[in-house]
């Protein structure tokens, strides 16, 4: 298995993570230990949620996602194995929201004892908090690196200028900086992230983990008419790529999978694990065939008249 290192972090990752957003949503916690088993055996590491996952379930209060990967991780004793990163920022309810101080030291112990571990790999700002000044955002997370509580911090959903304010705010306090990012990217939507945002994290050897890296099923080829978005809960967010565009995509993707043997997913995979900024995109399953096509994509690697015709379709 290739291990790619993540940013600056000391820690190395295989080049797909697991997204934790299913767990206590679409996927019960015994599937779950069953796709996070399958996932380990094939030597894969990096384990992606949030204290949020799953709040938005009706009866959920959030923390779902967190609480099924600890009794995971104590079930299996394979701490040592694998890369936890979660995320604090988003609402939860009575237990605050935001990057301020009081909130993050407040919500690490909280995602620490869900987890049921001594320590986050990788701790990540869910999305910026304008509320928040840098300094001490980043000084609350110098002090969990201090006492061991996190290895590296990240940042998600954050744009070039305020990333680049966040970098300077470290290097000028001699605070911790992120060392990740988490961008909504794939081959469908691009414009956010390449440019300033990408230049940046090049620029900067900041590891970039991806989200939304399948546009919520969109580029498995699923979802080809309105009449197929309700195969999956999910399926209503895939509504706005049915576009000339978007079926230029998929036109270009079955091309590229024919030609590979592969299939839709993998290819639109392949194409971001190729990336130059990319370290891992996140991908969630809900069965084990699932997981299993996802994993295949990591095995193809797409020549260069492959990616330029992706490219040219995408632009």
């Amino acid at each position: 298995m290739e291990l790619r290192k993540l940013g600056n972090t000391g820690l190395t990752v295989a080049p797909l993570a697991f997204g934790g957003n299913v767990f206590g949503w679409t996927v019960d916690e015994a599937t779950s230990f069953s796709l996070l088993d399958a996932f380990v055996a094939e030597g894969f590491n990096l384990i992606d949620t949030a204290d949020v996952y799953s709040r938005w379930v009706p009866g959920n209060q959030g923390g779902e996602s967190e609480a099924i990967i600890g009794r995971w991780l104590k079930s299996r004793g394979w701490r040592d194995r694998v890369v936890i990163a979660t995320k604090v920022g988003m609402d939860m309810g009575a237990d605050g929201a935001g990057l301020s101080q009081a909130h993050i030291i407040n919500a690490v112990e909280r995602s620490l004892s869900r987890l049921q571990t001594d320590v986050i790999d990788l701790y990540q700002s869910h999305r910026d908090d304008a509320a928040a000044p840098l300094d001490e955002t980043l000084g609350a997370y110098a002090r969990l690196i201090e006492q061991g509580k996190v290895r590296a911090i990240g940042a998600s959903n954050y744009e070039a200028a305020r990333l680049d304010e966040a970098l300077k705010v470290s290097r000028r306090l001699g605070y911790p900086r992120y060392e990740t990012l988490q961008p909504h990217y794939n081959l469908i939507e691009r414009a956010g992230f390449e440019g300033a945002l990408e230049a940046l994290c090049l620029q900067q050897g900041i590891g970039v983990i991806t989200y939304y890296s399948l546009a919520a099923g969109f580029l498995t080829g699923k979802y080809r008419s309105v009449a197929d978005l309700g195969q999956s809960p999910r399926g209503a967010r895939a509504q706005a790529y049915l576009t000339p565009r978007g079926f230029g995509i998929l036109h270009a993707l079955d091309a590229v999978a024919e030609r590979y043997g592969a299939t839709v997913a993998q290819i639109a995979l392949a194409w971001l694990i190729a990336r130059p900024a990319v370290t891992a995109p996140i991908v969630s399953a809900t069965r084990l065939s699932q997981l299993e096509d996802l994993i295949d994509a990591t095995r193809i690697h797409l020549d260069r008249d492959a990616i330029a015709q992706l490219d040219a379709a995408s632009a």
